[in-house]
This record gives C-alpha cells, sequence and structure tokens, in this order.
C-alpha cells in the first residue's frame, strides 16, 4: 500500500507521538534497529534522524548490532524514550513558464518513540493510587498523550504461549478509562490510530500459513522475487493465524481491535525486521532455503544467517505519520 504524505508540513511532539506495543520477545526493540536499515534501502530520499543525542546512539548501536553483528539488540528493560524526524525528499513543482522546476517544501513526520519492556503492557495489580508499577504509569500517560500506536503481534509466540490478548485488553482498557474520563472518546471509540504488525514473516512457519491461505503475491518488478502479502490480505492471514493460538484466546485480539478502535484507523502490516535469506551468488529468493536465522551454541541464542532486508518496517510509521497529520491539523504547521 503506497503511503502518501503531506509534504512541507512538521507534525509537532505532543498529540503525535508513536508508541510500541506488544508482548515480550514480539520484536519491539528489533523492529526498531530495522527502520534505519530499511530506509538505507530505500530507492527514495526517506531517511531518519534523532532530534537528541540519546535517540542518535540509540539508532547507530541498535542498527549496527542488527546489520553489523547480525545479533538480535537486547531487548528493552525499561521505559525508552526516542524522538526522531523522518525526512523525505522535497517535493518539485514544474512552472511553466521556465524550465527549472521550483523546489517545493520538504515533507518531515516527527515520531517520539516509547520503545518499552512487553511485560509492562500486561494485566497487573491495581492499588487506590492508580497502576502499581510507576513504569506502567509512565507507559499509560505516554498512550493518554499519543495518538498512534505499533501493536506487533508475534504468531510463532502466540503458538507457544498465546498471551497476545492478554497484553492488548488491559493496557486499551486502562487508556479507554482515561481518555472516557477526560471527554476524548469519540463515538465510544479511542482517537488513536493503530498500525497492526504481523511479524515474523520470515520464519517458515508463517509463509506456509500465508501460502496455504493463497495470500502470497510476487512484485512483477521485483528482481528479487520476494514473495509478499498486501496489506489488503494481511487481515485474512491475521485471522488465520489467530486460530492457531495456544489456548484459542488470540481470535479475541480482532474483535477488541474493532470495539476500541474506528475501522478507517486500523491498518495492518505483514513484517519482518530481517527478511528471507538469499544467496548472494544466485541474487535470488530461494523457496526452498528462506530462513534467515540459524541457532547459535546452547545458551547463545539465534544468528542472523544472510543480509538484513526489513519488510514492511517502515509503512507503519510512514501511515501513522500521514493520518495523524490529517486528522490533527492544529499539531502541523507549514515550513
Amino acid at each position: 500500500m503506497p503511503v502518501e504524505v503531506t509534504p512541507g508540513q512538521i507534525s509537532h511532539g505532543g498529540s503525535h507521538g508513536i508508541s510500541m506495543w506488544g508482548a515480550p520477545g514480539s520484536g519491539k526493540t528489533t523492529f526498531l534497529a530495522a527502520l534505519s536499515i530499511a530506509l538505507s534501502r530505500r530507492n527514495d530520499d526517506w531517511k531518519i534522524v534523532g532530534s537528541d543525542p540519546a535517540s542518535t546512539d540509540y539508532l547507530i548501536d541498535k542498527t549496527s548490532e542488527l546489520s553489523g553483528g547480525r545479533v538480535f539488540p537486547e531487548a528493552s528493560k525499561v521505559v525508552e524514550r526516542y524522538h526522531w524526524m523522518l525526512i523525505g525528499p522535497t517535493t518539485k513543482k514544474t512552472r511553466w513558464w521556465s524550465r527549472k522546476p521550483k523546489l517545493g517544501a520538504q515533507p518531515r513526520i516527527r515520531i517520539n518513540m516509547i520503545d518499552a519492556p512487553g511485560g509492562l503492557y500486561a494485566s497487573g495489580g491495581r492499588t487506590a493510587e492508580g497502576l502499581a508499577d510507576l513504569r506502567q504509569r509512565e507507559l499509560l500517560d505516554s498512550l493518554t498523550q499519543g495518538r498512534g500506536i505499533v501493536f506487533l503481534f508475534d504468531p510463532i509466540r502466540e503458538f507457544k504461549v498465546g498471551d497476545a490478548f492478554d497484553h492488548l485488553h488491559a493496557p486499551l482498557t486502562r487508556l479507554a478509562e482515561r481518555m472516557l474520563a477526560a471527554d476524548e472518546m469519540q463515538d465510544g471509540k479511542l482517537p488513536h490510530h493503530i498500525a497492526v504488525c504481523i511479524t515474523k514473516f520470515d520464519d517458515r512457519r508463517v509463509l506456509d500459513t500465508a501460502m496455504g491461505q493463497h495470500l502470497i503475491n510476487v512484485e512483477p518488478d521485483d528482481p528479487y522475487g520476494f514473495p509478499k502479502v498486501s496489506d489488503e490480505d494481511a487481515p485474512t492471514l491475521f485471522r488465520e493465524l489467530c486460530r492457531i493460538s495456544r489456548n484459542g484466546h488470540a481470535e479475541l485480539v480482532l474483535n477488541t481491535l474493532g470495539k476500541f478502535f474506528h475501522p478507517d484507523r486500523i491498518q495492518f502490516f505483514v513484517t519482518s525486521s530481517i527478511g528471507f535469506f538469499m544467496d548472494r551468488h544466485r541474487n535470488v529468493f530461494d523457496w526452498d532455503d528462506s530462513e534467515n536465522l540459524l541457532p547459535q551454541e546452547p545458551g547463545q541464542g539465534l544468528r542472523v544467517r544472510g543480509q538484513v532486508r526489513p519488510i514492511n518496517v517502515v509503512e507503519p510509521m510512514l501511515w501513522l505519520g500521514q493520518r495523524l497529520a490529517a486528522t490533527n491539523p492544529a499539531g502541523v504547521i507549514p515550513r
């Protein structure tokens, strides 16, 4: 799904913040690390730049770990705040009286990213003062102030553990409580936009599920022949993957999203932070040799086998940036 962003507009921080959301091990930290790599592989001028030293350091360190060391970045243990700017190509406007086009404004999307440990999203106890954990309270504050959410759904974890619903329902209910108290619910729904990212498309089990549902297509202009699932077909894959949940509760995730969010503010994406393996000598996707993860020595986890080629990592960010700018003109100023 192509994403267009209105040129020459800068979204302020505040209500335009985007928060990561997902169960432990769903890949939030790796997703962020893959963002810079994905932008570098695009054939356009979109780039990500840190707005402060800590955000720049994070971008450099995590990108290096994933691309150079080919190891998964360490998952977040605390709530971390990052402030980045997605900067796009300068537009050109043709003038009938001049051969030289006029340079237009440059699209910029300000992203305040909250990366939090997955465990903070699960249900937990409450006290008379509010949330029991101060970190949960800080995270809920960011969700209340923001209007964009990236929710990572890990189908492999769901098959093994089956806790996606637990990590969705609890924070949504608490967020709705706050928004209702602030009189910011719209027709009984949250005012947020949510990008639902089905992760680990590179895993053979996810790929085979998509193939079994006849959802796979290959872009005719893709020289590598990588498989993909369109954004229009992504909800179908999501529903199918929910059926293989360990405890059967994953089907509640889709219904819960529909109860809390406006339908036109939900978008599904099939993603992978590392992409498929491709032999560098053949330089084409091999359906019989596609997995890009290799087990290491016991206790050392997994290692990326080949080059990192993220799938659909940039698109959720650009979609959220576009939608937030369109629905909150007060938070956008022309350059």
